[in-house]
């Protein structure tokens, strides 16, 4: 049943972005969950994913600081 609940939080979160006006936030909040939820790879493309779609963004600044940590901790 686990991997039922990490699905349904994605869909979710998917949701949640389709429907906010702001992406870059929403994106950020995505990858966040993803990290809490001890999921790097799809964190860190998500992460990536942040910087490309919005690079001047403040939550791109954090993104860049956080994929640099992720990088570190491998």
């Amino acid at each position: 049943m686990k991997p039922w609940i990490h699905i349904g939080a994605i869909v979710f979160c998917v949701a949640l972005v389709a429907c906010s006006g702001d992406k870059a936030k929403e994106l950020l909040e995505t990858a966040e969950l993803e990290d809490r939820q001890n999921n790097a790879v799809h964190a860190k493309q998500l992460y990536e994913d942040l910087i490309r779609l919005y690079p001047s963004s403040p939550e791109a600044e954090f993104a860049r600081a956080r994929l640099a940590s992720l990088n570190k901790d491998q």
